[in-house]
């Protein structure tokens, strides 16, 4: 992405939210790592390793829209403690995602740049799915 693609400057608002998301990405990316060692199959370890995949991705677009915004890069910090044993971080995963869903549909609704939008609307979709996974966890192991 390029300066010129974000056509609006963003306000403090928007930055803010694009941080917390990173941190949010962040947090996920590490906790799920621990949630998939503690997967009662493969299967599911293999489905918690792909959700952290799409984490991953989700945190690299962040990093690069507000490097792209501001110039400069943000400082990811973990902010919560991952739960320790599989049957609460399945708990803890499915209620973080499905916050987020409607954390990333707020910013996408409460921007006017296209790229910010987009963005968040496709990470959003992603979320919705990981719930489902988590819910299905939740419900069947």
């Amino acid at each position: 992405m390029n300066q010129s693609s974000m056509q609006s400057s963003p306000n403090k608002e928007v930055l803010n939210d694009i941080s917390k998301a990173i941190n949010g990405e962040y947090t996920a990316i590490y906790c799920y790592e621990l949630l998939a060692n503690q997967a009662p199959n493969n299967e599911i370890k293999k489905r918690i390793l792909e959700i952290r995949s799409d984490e991953i991705r989700h945190y690299e677009t962040f990093w690069h829209l507000y490097i792209s915004l501001t110039g400069k890069k943000p400082s990811p910090q973990i902010t919560k403690q991952c739960p320790g044993d599989y049957r609460s971080g399945v708990l803890a995963a499915f209620i973080d995602e499905q916050e987020t869903v409607d954390f990333y549909h707020d910013i996408s609704r409460n921007t006017d740049n296209p790229v910010i939008r987009d963005a968040f609307t496709r990470a959003s979709a992603d979320e919705q799915n990981h719930a489902v996974w988590f819910l299905y966890f939740m419900n069947n192991y």
